[in-house]
C-alpha cells in the first residue's frame, strides 16, 4: 500500500475524449486528487463524482486537479461525464495499470462471492509528486468535502 511521504506512480491514461493525461505533466503546477472507484454510473459512483463536480471550484481555489480513475472504457467515462455534467477528469485503466501502481486492484467480498475489483480510494499529491493523504476504502457520501479539507490544509 502506498503511504503518504511515497512519490506518486507517474502514468499517462486516456480520458473519455481518448486524449492521454500526464500526470506527471502537473508536477509543480498543481496539486492533484487522484480518486479511484469501481464502476462508472452506480449509485455510489455517481454520488462521489457529483459530489466532486459540486465543490470544483473550490478545489479549483485551491489549486487542485480531480482526477477519477476506474477499468471502464473512455466511452463509457465519455457517456457518464455527460450523462451528468461532471466536471471531473475521468481516466481509462482498462489494463489495470494504474490500480496496480496505486495498490487498489484487491481480492474483495460481496453477497458470499470474492471477486477482483477496485478497492475505493484517494490519493492526495501534493505539487512536488509526493502522496500526502492515501485513503483506503473510502466511503463516497460526504468524502469529497473531506478531500477538500485535506487539500486545503496543503
Amino acid at each position: 500500500m502506498l503511504q503518504p511521504g511515497d512519490r506518486a506512480p507517474t502514468l499517462a491514461l486516456p480520458n473519455a475524449d481518448m486524449e492521454r493525461v500526464n500526470l506527471e505533466a502537473l508536477m509543480g503546477r498543481r496539486h492533484y486528487v487522484v480518486y479511484f472507484y469501481p464502476k462508472d454510473d452506480t449509485p455510489g459512483c455517481t454520488m462521489e463524482a457529483l459530489e466532486f463536480t459540486d465543490l470544483q471550484s473550490e478545489f479549483d481555489a485551491a489549486e487542485a486537479e480531480i482526477i477519477g480513475i476506474s477499468r471502464d472504457s473512455c466511452g463509457s467515462h465519455g457517456a457518464f461525464r455527460d450523462k451528468y455534467g461532471l466536471t471531473v477528469h475521468l481516466l481509462a485503466d482498462t489494463d489495470g495499470e494504474a490500480c496496480e501502481a496505486y495498490d487498489v486492484w484487491r481480492e474483495k467480498e460481496a453477497h458470499g462471492e470474492k471477486r477482483m475489483g477496485i478497492v475505493r480510494s484517494t490519493f492526495i499529491v501534493d505539487k512536488q509528486g509526493l502522496i500526502r493523504h492515501a485513503l483506503y476504502d473510502v466511503k463516497p457520501k460526504g468524502h469529497a468535502v473531506q478531500v477538500l479539507e485535506m487539500v486545503r490544509a496543503l
